[in-house]
């Protein structure tokens, strides 16, 4: 049988509350009791700091690991060494920013490191909507200064904009680009495009009513707002340095 080692974040009273909050502690992505029917062995924590931690104690026999994006259980070159058992590293989400991909890949043959693909790409899409918002309407300041007891509308209003005839732009048009630029079309802006070596069909720029750009520097040339929806890589890695973001539009 298997030992299956889950790091995942603490709920408390929350997640009683709401047992659909799955990647708690408590709530254990509804899995403990599948996993113990089939006769295998299930430890959950959210201790996983430090050479003393739970998750680094129990690493060590533990054939599957199960964590979530927001609360990763890291497997560094160092961490892998010690994991002699272990065959199979699962993101309950997208990415796998927390895993030393290279050093997985030499560990034990080979450990296969996996996600659920797409799983959270609308909550993603709409995140990213709302930050435009919130930082085009200038929303935090005005937010801090009404905490505050002020009421210094110029203060706020200086550097507050309208969206619809703003030229918005996306880096990447992957799942979650191509859900941004659908959910801004309804915000009349000026232009909706976007930058990816892979082109939408020509029937969904027509359906959302973007466009693509040649180049990067284009790109950030044109647009009033940006937004970066690209894999984390090494050829993304520190993309926006100071030389590109000195090429946006003043």
């Amino acid at each position: 049988m298997v030992k299956v080692l889950m790091v995942l974040y603490d709920g408390g009273q929350h997640a009683k509350d709401v047992p659909e909050l799955l990647g708690t502690t408590e709530n254990e992505l509804g899995l403990r009791k599948w996993l113990e029917d089939q006769g295998h062995t299930l430890i959950t924590t959210s201790d996983k700091e430090g050479e003393n931690s739970k998750f680094e104690q129990e690493l060590v026999d533990a054939e599957i690991i199960i964590t979530t994006p927001f609360h990763p259980g890291y497997l560094t070159e160092q961490r892998l060494a010690k994991a002699k058992k272990l065959k199979l590293a699962i993101t309950a989400g997208i990415g796998s920013d927390h895993v030393d991909l290279n050093a997985a890949n030499k560990t034990n043959g080979g450990i296969t490191v996996a996600e659920v693909t797409g799983s959270n790409v609308v909550s993603v899409a709409e995140h990213v909507v709302m930050t435009i918002l919130v930082l085009i309407r200038n929303f935090v300041p005005a937010h801090e200064q009404v905490e505050r007891g002020g009421w210094d509308v110029a203060a706020v209003a200086k550097q507050e904009y309208d969206l619809e005839n703003k030229v918005v732009g996306t880096v990447a048009v992957g799942r979650i680009g191509e859900r941004v630029l659908r959910r801004l079309k309804a915000f009349d802006c000026k232009e909706l495009l976007y930058f990816d070596y892979q082109p939408l069909s020509e029937d969904k720029e027509r359906e959302i009513g973007c466009k693509r750009v040649d180049t990067l520097d284009e790109l950030l040339a044109r647009c009033d707002v940006v937004t970066i929806n690209c894999p984390l890589h090494k050829g993304t890695e520190r993309l926006f340095n100071a030389e590109l973001i000195g090429k946006m539009k003043k």
